[in-house]
């Protein structure tokens, strides 16, 4: 007799639920002072625009049975664990050990060219500063990376840079959301990872925390895109990216908790909670927020470019206080729920499940864009993430995935798939900063028309990529996905896609006299190189293709929260 998907499943299991969700909940919640609810106020009302709406814009995605069989299987397979599985005779110590040392010539090439500066050219071997002294841009992004992979020489000298060199207390203006996720986030991690003695290190975050946080005194709260880090008054500002200015919350809020703060954390939660008042697209927001009346603007939702933070942020605050704050859970699941009423599509030929962006949503007539920007592939993880709060499906009985949790592993599982696609299908095997999809009109049922130049795979791959968008910069959040979907569901797949990566990196990107840079066009044999490098890839690309290829689990999904730069910061109650 075949067996029936674990959903049928429950029926049967009824009577024990109450136990084992008791059991559950003693195993998977570190021990701590009971957190008391906090709630907010949340509106559940629609955006009026909504209403002029004279196109039908539902998709409402939901997994195949097919799908769910696969999740089924995937969910015994990690349950059975290792005795199930034929033995490896992959070394991914070995592995592991080569991310390092692309950490350390990414490294060695920086302090080579350009040591202390916010900026690296490596094809011009020189440096630049966003401000006449500088602000440890790439150190204090970087400082954790070297400390996770025991780097230890390289994290001192850049620790000692820091804390001996840098101020903020200077003239000039900065960007208060790269500010806040790469530098504070840095040294907060750093502070916690180093033993949490260093206190030069958190007295330099707590500096620069006090004047970013001088942007937050606007009438609604929301800040403008730059800092002045010598300011007083009310800053001047109109519109922000709404993702910029909802990505500071696990930073300041975890800033807050180490110094005794309060202020820190008010001032982050009264953006949020500016955000949660206002009306949005059955959960979705648009791409810019006003600084004068809290409401949203702008007339695309997107996941990508200044949309993608702040939905990762909703469900990682959550997570950050131990899963106290409600209102920000019930926030991310009715923009989940958005997101597969409207985003989800999946292309013709290859069966791509992907996820585009809203156009014109103010006008009578919205439209479907087939657009999704890398920056995207973050949520195949974030997904996951959320369908079991990090706690791996071999430690959680079946019957407590609801229907929910089914869904979003299975779309989580699917957009994984897509994202590796977007680099497998290319010649040089590294991913497009942003890619099209071939398409079937939601009205009139044909074929949406496309350059066949644009084509990574004729006659019938659906993945479409025009010149100006083919350049890489090295970006991280594919392999963010493949980590946590190999840590939650198991499946070694996710490491050997992270493996091919990373194979094709050092191929193509890495320099014949050391250290990394930026490729022109991923369509090309050899791709051109491009004269420069983000910090974010040994903040984030190497650090989480590190901890992929790691056997152990040296940051645990339970007890910690990445942020959206993967500096890793501990879980907390307020309370304790």
């Amino acid at each position: 007799m075949p067996k029936l998907p674990f959903r049928w499943r429950k029926l049967v299991l009824v009577p024990i639920v109450l136990v084992v969700l008791y059991l559950f909940k003693r195993k998977t919640i570190p021990a701590h002072k009971e957190e008391p609810e906090y709630r907010r106020y949340r509106t559940l009302e629609q955006h009026p625009r909504m209403q002029g709406w004279t196109t039908n814009m539902t998709v409402n995605w939901q997994p195949t049975h097919s799908q769910l069989a696969q999740l089924d299987a995937v969910v015994q397979l990690a349950k059975c664990g290792s005795s199930c599985r034929p033995p490896t005779a992959v070394n991914w110590t070995y592995r592991q050990q080569q991310v390092v040392a692309a950490a350390k010539s990414a490294w060695n090439a920086y302090t080579r060219d350009a040591f202390g500066y916010d900026e690296h050219y490596p094809l011009s071997r020189y440096g630049k500063n966003f401000t006449h002294l500088g602000i440890g841009y790439i150190v204090a992004d970087s400082l954790d990376t070297l400390l996770l992979m025991g780097l230890s020489e390289e994290y001192k000298r850049g620790r000692d840079f820091l804390v001996n060199q840098v101020t903020f207390d200077q003239r000039g203006a900065v960007s208060l959301f790269e500010s806040t996720i790469r530098i504070l986030g840095g040294l907060l991690s750093a502070f916690h990872w180093s033993g949490e003695t260093d206190y030069r290190l958190l007295a330099l975050a707590d500096q620069l925390g006090e004047r970013l946080a001088r942007s937050f005194n606007t009438s609604t709260g929301i800040p403008p895109e730059t800092a002045i880090l010598r300011s007083d008054g009310m800053p001047f500002a109109t519109e922000c990216s709404t993702s910029e200015s909802s990505t500071l919350q696990l930073e300041f809020r975890y800033l807050s908790k180490l110094t005794g703060k309060p202020e820190y954390r008010q001032q982050v939660d009264r953006i949020i909670d500016a955000m949660l008042k206002a009306p949005k697209y059955d959960g979705l927001v648009p791409t810019w927020v006003s600084s004068r009346y809290g409401n949203f603007t702008g007339s695309d939702i997107s996941l990508g470019s200044r949309g993608d933070s702040y939905y990762e942020y909703l469900l990682k605050q959550w997570l950050q206080t131990r899963q106290s704050e409600v209102d920000l859970r019930a926030e991310y699941d009715s923009a989940m729920r958005g997101v597969k009423k409207y985003l989800v599509e999946i292309s013709p030929y290859q069966d791509l499940t992907y996820i585009g962006e809203l156009r014109s949503v103010t006008g009578s007539e919205p439209w479907f864009s087939a657009k999704m920007d890398h920056l995207v592939c973050f949520l195949a993880g974030n997904l996951a993430l959320g369908a079991t709060n990090g706690t791996a499906l071999a430690d959680i009985p079946a019957m407590l995935l609801s229907v929910r949790d089914q869904e979003d592993l299975v779309l989580a599982r699917e957009l994984g798939e897509t994202c590796a696609r977007m680099y497998f299908d290319t010649p040089s095997g590294l991913a497009p900063e942003i890619a099209y999809f071939r398409q079937v009109d939601r009205n009139t049922k044909q074929q949406v028309h496309f350059e066949a130049a644009d084509q990574l795979v004729p006659p019938n791959g659906d993945i479409l990529v025009p010149p100006s968008d083919r350049h890489y910069l090295l970006r991280p959040e594919t392999v963010e996905s493949f980590y946590l979907l190999w840590k939650i569901t198991g499946e070694t797949k996710w490491r050997e896609y992270g493996w091919q990566i990373f194979q094709a990196i050092e191929k193509w990107a890495k320099l014949e006299d050391g250290g990394y840079s930026s490729l022109n066009d991923v369509t090309q044999i050899p791709p051109t190189r491009r004269d420069g490098i983000e910090s974010f890839f040994v903040a984030e690309t190497l650090k989480y293709l590190y901890l992929l290829f790691s056997d152990s689990d040296p940051v645990s999904l339970t007890n910690y929260v990445f942020n959206t730069e993967a500096h890793p910061l501990p879980k907390f109650s307020w309370v304790a």
